[in-house]
């Protein structure tokens, strides 16, 4: 239509796809976290309470609710107020950007599912006024929206996730190295990816975590059709990270697959308990809400 700018010229804040898909993301984020907040008395995260304990100085991305204006008054610097049971720990959100997220037997992609759980707990992380600072990754950080403790910034969150799309390869040591190195203080780090990397260098990237004081939680997102192998007849597969094609005959090879598969996930699941990371393995026919409540609960009982 003359005088109407091209899609592609517009900014992907103002697309009106965009603006769709991250109304949803938000939406379904806010109504799966406020489902859980309402069956619960107690925070899984410990945030703000009413006491007025220190202060501490402030840093890019602190909600300025929490400036104490009358020490920049007399001190012009910046200090943020911090009470009896403010937490210690800022969430850094990891998310998986890979081609190999692409996948889906179903109407839901793995990278659709992770961009959901990842929106629910940064809303419910902002929402009990906690710190959450998040990534999108391939081969190296694609998108970041660094640390804040404002739910406001929950509408940026979900735009930036809704308008990710994956066109590289993954190396998912190199983000948490990254991480382990540029974090001074310790914090919980999410991670959400199929782990379909190499796995040395996965187990390393989380040991490093751990080593500098983070406690590592790790989602493994998987396909249904992953897990199962249920193909039949002739089949080719296509690699999502260049790996080329295979033409064959799933029932030759189901056995292998499922062997092979079974002990790369078993081996990924020992690591993570041999270096205090927690590992859950999810499939994305699973309800998010289901597995956000059920994680969250054993949260609360392990940490009172």
């Amino acid at each position: 239509m003359p005088g109407t700018p091209a899609k592609s010229s517009l900014s992907p804040l103002l697309d009106p796809e965009a603006i769709q898909k991250t109304e949803y993301l938000g939406l379904q984020a806010r109504t799966i976290v406020e489902g859980y907040m309402a069956g619960v008395h107690k925070s899984p995260f410990r945030g703000f309470a009413i006491e007025f304990a220190q202060h501490r100085e402030y840093v890019p991305g602190d909600d300025t609710r929490h400036l104490d204006w009358k020490v920049l008054g007399r001190s012009d610097r910046y200090y943020i107020k911090q009470y009896e049971q403010e937490t210690n720990f800022v969430a850094h959100l990891l998310l998986d950007g890979s081609e190999s997220m692409r996948y889906g037997s179903g109407a839901v992609t793995k990278l659709d599912y992770a961009k959901v759980m990842a929106a629910c707990l940064a809303y419910l992380i902002l929402l009990q006024r906690d710190a959450a600072a998040v990534t999108v990754f391939d081969d190296k950080p694609r998108e970041h929206i660094p640390r804040t403790d404002s739910l406001a910034k929950i509408h940026t969150i979900c735009a930036v996730l809704a308008a990710f799309n994956p066109t590289q390869p993954t190396a998912i040591s190199e983000t948490l190295d990254d991480l382990a190195r540029k974090t001074r203080r310790r914090g919980i780090v999410v991670l959400m990816s199929d782990l379909l990397d190499d796995e040395d260098k996965l187990i390393r990237g989380i040991q490093h975590l751990r080593f500098v004081g983070h406690e590592v939680i790790v989602f493994q997102v998987l396909d249904p059709h992953e897990v199962s192998f249920p193909f039949q007849g002739n089949v080719e597969f296509i690699g999502l990270e260049a790996q080329g094609r295979l033409l064959t005959r799933p029932s030759e090879i189901r056995k292998s697959y499922l062997e092979e598969f079974g002990a790369f996930l078993d081996r990924i699941r020992l690591a993570c308990e041999r270096c205090g990371a927690t590992h859950i393995r999810i499939t994305t026919d699973q309800p998010w809400a289901e597995v956000l409540t059920a994680y969250l609960a054993t949260r609360q009982h392990r940490y009172g």
